[in-house]
């Protein structure tokens, strides 16, 4: 598990035991209470959050909780870099963040979910319901799952 606030949902079990794989949705092995930035967060603070949590990356949300970008390592390394060779403050998230997002629903199966990093080169997608960031799944978490419901944790 990360270290920092953000937690999983619990497997869910059934009667007979675990839930087979085919039956989970992103809500039963996503983080929940993800690391999250706002547009006007100073970047070297966010970049100081993503080092201190030990994460590659969070949601951008806007003051009601809408999904607004992602801001990822590989989107500050460089401003990062220029602000600490010039010793300069270094801006704020929203002129870094990543606006192209993609996000999976809370009811997404983990097949889906699974096949949408297959597909794509992210690492991690905000998990929405009803508008709102709820949660966070990474490929390590499809993984976990799996290997958990496979009994090979």
């Amino acid at each position: 598990m990360r270290p920092g606030p953000e937690q999983r949902v619990p497997m869910p079990e059934k009667a007979y035991g675990m839930t087979p794989v085919k039956e989970m949705r992103a809500r039963d092995f996503m983080v929940t209470k993800p690391v999250v930035f706002a547009r006007d967060m100073g970047l070297l603070d966010a970049v100081r959050v993503l080092v201190d949590k030990r994460i590659s990356g969070a949601p951008v949300v806007d003051e009601r909780g809408n999904l607004v970008g992602v801001l990822t390592e590989r989107n500050v390394l460089r401003a990062v870099l220029v602000a600490g060779y010039h010793g300069e403050s270094g801006g704020c998230v929203g002129d870094y963040m990543n606006c192209d997002v993609q996000a999976v629903n809370a009811d997404d199966s983990l097949l889906d979910v699974a096949t949408r990093f297959v597909e794509t080169q992210y690492r991690r997608f905000p998990v929405m319901e009803d508008n709102r960031v709820v949660g966070l799944v990474t490929r390590r978490d499809v993984l976990r799952t799996v290997m958990d419901a496979l009994g090979r944790s």
